[in-house]
């Protein structure tokens, strides 16, 4: 039977520069490298009795989002030291702060180093856990395990992320493109300067279709909604995992929509649509809907929690994370 899933309710103008922080921040990153609280209201997912497995637990693996460090998940770490003794936590200290900024394809290849070494030393496989902070970790994960062929992550569990994008105006995108709002914001992130900074690579303007469809160098691929040569290989790296849990909720505040955390978007009329509803789900273009067929994927629509709060809130934490950490 299949899981009940959780339901939710340009022109030709020259481009304008963009403004002095965003040239600062590319000039500061430089050349690219080488490579008692509420619970969540509702569990939507086939994973069974909502007990992941038994044994010994698996090392977790955190990544962490936009402006981010190690030092912000004391709180979570010690959630996953208490209810799991024992288990080897590891925060990859990568992109920190402003280089969080950076393109995420460059932050993946450095995040998929350093967590190779941790793969290979765990014989039963390892957690992926993306924390939230504009969402960027969870995308990085979800490409790190796409073009990863030998990866043994278990649960991949991504917290508040915008899987399938971005679209509205927050205070990070007010601070960093002070004369840009959603409307017109494609006119840089959609260029060759705008795709070097990450919250551009997954910039999705559902009014500017055909530009992003072209232009994006992430989301686009990452979703195979533009061709690419490694769709196939891509799919099969993914479905991999054991199990995809999403996470997410209607007061986060910064994911716009909120349901991206959920693989929900807008249409071309800004109308919110499920992820059932979404193209990249009906064709199962990376594998999402192959995951849903067989169990293997779920989710928690949480209230009440900001975007900030993701990470630190015990009731996220009890509810929609812990069971799947063993």
């Amino acid at each position: 039977m299949r899981p009940a899933l959780w339901r939710a309710g340009g022109g030709g103008a020259a481009l304008p520069l963009p403004p002095p922080q965003v040239l600062l921040l590319l000039w500061l990153l430089g050349p690219p490298l080488p490579l008692p609280l509420p619970l969540p209201r509702r569990f939507w997912g086939g994973f069974g009795a909502g007990v992941a497995g038994q044994g010994p637990f698996r090392p977790v693996v955190i990544v962490h989002g936009l402006f981010d460090s190690p030092s912000d998940f004391r709180h979570l770490r010690q959630f996953i030291n208490e209810s799991h003794p024992g288990t080897e936590v590891t925060v990859l200290d990568l992109f920190d702060r402003g280089a969080s900024l950076r393109p995420l394809w460059l932050q993946v290849a450095g995040f998929r180093q350093a967590l190779a070494p941790i793969m290979a030393n765990a014989a039963h496989g390892v957690h992926l856990l993306a924390t939230a902070r504009v969402g960027g970790g969870g995308l990085i994960c979800r490409a790190l395990l796409a073009t990863t062929p030998d990866h043994n992550v278990r649960s991949f569990i991504s917290l508040a992320a915008p899987q399938m994008g971005q679209y509205g105006d927050t205070d990070y995108l007010k601070w960093l493109f002070p004369r840009h709002m959603k409307s017109n914001l494609y006119r840089l992130c959609y260029t060759p300067l705008g795709q070097g900074v990450s919250i551009c690579n997954y910039w999705n303007d559902p009014h500017h279709r055909d530009l992003y469809l072209n232009s994006s160098d992430f989301l686009a691929l990452l979703n195979d909604e533009r061709l690419h040569p490694n769709a196939s290989e891509w799919k099969r790296n993914l479905l991999r995992i054991q199990r995809l849990v999403l996470i997410g909720g209607p007061d986060d505040g910064v994911i716009t929509p909120w349901q991206s955390s959920l693989f929900g978007f807008y249409d071309a009329n800004e109308t919110v649509r499920d992820m059932e509803a979404q193209p990249v789900f009906l064709q199962d273009t990376f594998g999402l809907k192959s995951l849903w067929a067989r169990g293997a994927l779920g989710g928690c629509s949480v209230p009440g929690v900001p975007h900030t709060a993701w990470h630190s809130h015990r009731g996220v934490y009890e509810r929609c994370i812990r069971p799947w950490l063993t």
